[in-house]
């Protein structure tokens, strides 16, 4: 029994580091001070080194806003020119400069810094920097590119709501001051209402921050396509081309040029010869009037059967797309291709997007019914392709390499345009992750910078997602780290109450 209240007796024994806390700290008021100001201290000492160590922060967005891609690390990874960031007028914890400042754990070469302008005449007078304004500069040996804050988002002109583009702002200026040659982009003009500056304004912008050099060209006055074209954007044409403008296209296919065709459902029938004799050195046959309807319900949207889901197929182009929930198309129409003619024209096709076995083409759009009628062809059409036709075959006696020609066609034109897909919606149809990245994509291929195929970020409204872990992590600061300083509080207040 004795042996047992000793045990007892000794396991009630206090701790000896506590107690040295009560009675030598707590119960003296200034030292009681002075180990709060000891706590503080640490405290402060733990966010200066956390700062010094430039960690990447904890990103609970859904969008991953805050922390940089996968797709912008392996774009930069690479890079071996020295860059620097400059932040003029920005704060050291400016949310833009924290992702700027994640590039350096991926490539040591990228360095991004806040720079008080007063302190760095010779920015000031290299780009003509005033004081008190604010822009960031990206620089590679002689090459820059300035930008500003409204570089960094653009707005949604249904909802005003400002959307952050700001990593791919700095990405693409950071391969552009690094890259030694920037891709032509052609666009024809003159015969669409698809536009770069009525309709396209949003392909622009993200075809720039793709590095990307965006032309429109004016193929009666140039009467050519210039041989710096990487790739050549044929919008829904309203009327048939001229044969000056035929003829350019014809001889631009020849030396290996690229298309992108972006072709909307037709509503009237129309004579367009030279069109048709472009599209067939492809295999591809004249477009029909008419639209494609969905009968599958998961394949459509809000209910709406011309507004449809097609099935993505595996691809270069599509890769990163191939089993999501697929691009929204607006009054498709089919693709023709004459498959017994392919092997002849020395063409290969690859289907980009598909609709389901169940869906009918519609030719008369007069009719409201959504049931398929008399006549109306069903089955799985094909809406978006990729055609590869050999021009010339490799030489070895001559050296000669093998030259081919590319085009990407996709029967819809809406899906890529400023056009909303409701009255309420808060962004244009293209800013839909896949509808963007198809288009970009496309691009990216015809140009031969398959590196550049990727996945997205939506730069859309952000979302809290914590994970279940991160979620206790938030939980524990919010709650339980202010209740545990209440309690120590009270702890100390009736310590040194009992002690008087």
């Amino acid at each position: 029994m004795k042996e047992k209240k000793e045990r007892i007796k000794e396991d009630k024994k206090p701790n000896k580091f506590i107690e040295i806390i009560k009675k030598k700290w707590l119960i003296n008021g200034s030292k009681t001070f002075l180990l709060i100001a000891i706590i503080v201290a640490i405290f402060i000492a733990i966010n200066i080194l956390m700062q010094k160590l430039e960690l990447t922060p904890i990103d609970f967005s859904q969008e991953k806003l805050f922390t940089l891609t996968e797709e912008s690390k392996e774009r930069v990874k690479n890079i071996n020119k020295d860059v620097n960031i400059y932040f003029i007028g920005y704060t050291d914890d400016d949310m833009t400069l924290d992702l700027a400042k994640q590039y350096k754990k991926v490539n040591e070469k990228i360095i991004a810094e806040a720079i008080d302008i007063n302190n760095r005449p010779d920015l000031a007078n290299k780009y003509g920097i005033e004081s008190g304004t604010q822009g960031i500069i990206v620089e590679c040996g002689e090459k820059s590119k300035v930008l500003t804050a409204n570089d960094l988002v653009t707005y949604d002109t249904t909802t005003y709501e400002t959307i952050s583009i700001a990593e791919e702002k700095l990405t693409s200026s950071i391969l552009n001051v690094t890259s030694d040659e920037i891709p032509k982009v052609y666009f024809l003009q003159g015969y669409s209402d698809y536009t770069l500056t009525t309709n396209m304004n949003y392909l622009n912008m993200y075809l720039e921050n793709e590095v990307n050099e965006i032309v429109t060209l004016n193929i009666l006055s140039e009467g050519k396509v210039p041989e710096d074209c990487k790739t050549l954007v044929i919008t829904t044409p309203n009327k048939d081309f001229d044969d000056v403008a035929t003829n350019a296209i014809k001889d631009y296919i020849n030396q290996g040029g690229n298309i992108l065709w972006l072709n909307s459902a037709i509503t009237q029938a129309k004579e367009i010869p030279n069109i048709n004799s472009i599209l067939a050195i492809y295999g591809i046959n004249p477009f029909e009037v008419g639209r494609i309807i969905e009968t599958d319900a998961s394949k459509m949207v809000s209910g709406a059967p011309n507004i449809i889901f097609p099935t993505i197929e595996y691809s270069t182009i599509t890769k990163t797309q191939y089993n999501t929930n697929g691009v929204v198309l607006i009054d498709a129409t089919k693709i023709n291709v004459d498959e017994d003619k392919l092997e002849e024209l020395k063409v290969q096709k690859t289907d980009l997007l598909t609709t389901s076995e169940t869906s009918f083409f519609r030719t008369n759009y007069t009719i409201s019914s959504v049931n398929q009628q008399e006549g109306e062809a069903s089955g799985e059409f094909i809406v978006g392709a990729e055609l590869e036709k050999t021009i010339t075959e490799a030489n070895e006696e001559t050296g000669d390499s093998k030259k081919t020609s590319k085009i990407v066609v996709i029967g819809e034109n809406i899906f890529a345009s400023d056009y909303p897909l409701t009255q309420s919606s808060q962004y244009p149809i293209i800013a839909e992750v896949n509808n963007k990245d198809i288009v970009l994509n496309s691009i990216a291929y015809l140009v031969d910078r398959e590196e550049d195929i990727t996945g997205r970020k939506s730069t859309g409204t952000v979302t809290y997602t914590a994970t279940e872990l991160q979620d206790v992590i938030v939980k524990i600061i919010i709650f339980i780290v202010p209740i545990m300083i209440i309690i120590l509080g009270i702890v100390v207040w009736q310590i040194r109450r009992r002690k008087k």
